[in-house]
């Protein structure tokens, strides 16, 4: 009787890995008699004349483009290796009940930890496994076209998880109309980078409807970097300090360090804005590192320096009185640059990464306005609307030339006619100088400040104050 104990949960786990077998081995023969049938069908019965031509002549372009081998690949992929981790996962189970022989006969699994196995060791692989297997077919096609043309998404064959694959998912208006921007179906947007990053986007859609997302805002950051830029859309409640207290008004949060308990600290290296001061070597970020300073913080831009390439405010107002309303900053700073313009009433909107520190928080916390963006995004700005860009701290040497190129175009698209661009402190090795000179010149701004002079033995500043000027055709 004892050994008869013995044996029933060892039976138990190789019945269990008997039926996985069989059960595999009859969904790879579902799917070989699926995709039979499909050629079979196409060919040889129901002679489809649009399916026998596209597979007998030399028209194949719709069946490249239409039918993922890339997709079918992957998911062939993710498969096998779920079944060979589901198989190790009960051997080393199996190996575990071999080691404890002993006690085995004196021990039962309970119910919870049973049911815990299954659901985790057995279901939850299964399942995912089920899904991909559900992906391996051919290609959706549209009832409403006379050819062969594709109805679903390319990308949607590239994700297994479902809140990826309903958000990438067209959304047809509900009433059959046009909607308010002429078409019959919103379209979600993602970037192209993301099936290059599935595994970190899969993680940050991995979540409950409804329920408090994980405090992941740096795995966001990583996939936006990388180019999986815009984001889905999450359905989720964001994560909030728990001791979030009121701001402070807007007369006293221009020049004061924001409170500690109105920022989550759990992703940065320090815990509290004291720790970011430049003097601290262990502070977590690299740029910038005086913007969280604020006394020093109220000197740039309005005491005189030594150095020509230090333009000042004012200096800058005068050349457009009245005319400055609306701007950018590009850069990477703690907003204080828009906070001195909006003491003379002009709103600037500041872009940001929190690159190690709470770079957005501050910004938002002294009452301006913080546009969370990398530089792989298109300014979400229209034509001819921005009066006046600052850039500094972030356009430097080390960009890539064309990468630039795009950069500065994108800028000029969004400035108006007889509105300023001005170049704060770029830097670049020497030899770079005439190539980035070039770049500047190129659009034939009107020239109201330049300045040039030496960083290093090998490197120099540039500032400019440029003009875009009219372009009527």
């Amino acid at each position: 009787m004892g050994r008869f104990c013995f044996c029933f949960p060892k039976c138990r786990v190789a019945k269990i890995m008997a039926w996985l077998q069989i059960l595999l081995g009859g969904l790879v023969i579902l799917v070989s008699l699926a995709s039979l049938y499909k050629f079979y069908n196409a060919g040889f019965f129901l002679h489809n004349e649009d399916i026998c031509r596209h597979l007998y002549t030399g028209r194949t372009e719709s069946f490249s483009e239409g039918f993922d081998i890339r997709a079918l690949k992957d998911r062939v992929d993710e498969v096998l290796d779920q079944m060979s981790e589901l198989q190790q996962s009960l051997e080393r189970s199996v190996k575990q009940m071999d080691k404890a022989h002993e006690d085995l006969g004196k021990t039962t699994m309970s119910k919870l930890d049973h049911k815990r196995f299954l659901e985790q060791q057995v279901i939850k692989p299964l399942y995912s496994a089920h899904i991909a297997l559900r992906q391996i077919r051919f290609p959706n096609l549209d009832p409403n076209s006379s050819t062969i043309s594709i109805k679903e998404p390319p990308l949607i064959n590239a994700f297994i998880t479902e809140e990826i694959r309903k958000y990438i998912t067209p959304k047809e208006n509900r009433i059959g109309k046009m909607n308010i921007y002429g078409t019959k179906s919103v379209h979600n947007t993602i970037g192209h980078s993301c099936a290059l990053m599935k595994k970190e986007l899969e993680e940050y859609m991995d979540y409950d409807i409804g329920s408090y997302c994980k405090d992941d805002w740096n795995l966001a950051q990583k996939l936006m970097v990388g180019g999986c830029d815009p984001l889905p859309r999450r359905r989720c409640l964001t994560r909030a300090s728990k001791v979030y207290n009121k701001p402070f008004p807007i007369n006293e949060s221009l020049w004061r360090t924001p409170e500690d308990g109105n920022v989550r600290w759990n992703n940065y290296q320090c815990r509290n804005f004291g720790c970011l001061s430049s003097k601290n070597p262990k502070r977590g970020y690299s740029k910038c590192t005086g913007c969280f300073d604020m006394e020093k913080e109220k000197l740039k831009w309005v005491v005189n320096s030594s150095l020509p390439v230090d333009f000042l405010i004012r200096d800058m107002l005068a050349i457009k009185p009245g005319q400055l309303r609306i701007g950018l900053d590009f850069g990477i700073g703690t907003g204080s640059f828009a906070a001195r313009m909006r003491e003379h009433n002009v709103t600037i909107v500041s872009t940001s990464l929190n690159l190690g520190a709470p770079f957005s928080e501050t910004i938002a916390l002294r009452g301006l306005i913080p546009l969370y963006m990398t530089l792989n995004q298109r300014l979400p700005f229209f034509d001819n609307t921005i009066d006046l860009i600052h850039t500094t701290g972030l356009i430097d040497g080390w960009m890539d030339m064309l990468l630039l190129d795009f950069i500065l175009f994108d800028w000029d698209r969004i400035l108006r006619p007889g509105g300023l661009l001005w170049i704060d402190r770029f830097f670049c090795l020497r030899k770079d100088l005439d190539d980035y000179m070039y770049m500047l010149l190129q659009f034939r701004y009107k020239k109201h400040r330049w300045a040039v002079v030496p960083k290093s033995e090998s490197e120099v500043y540039l500032s400019a104050l440029m003009e875009k000027p009219p372009r009527a055709i």
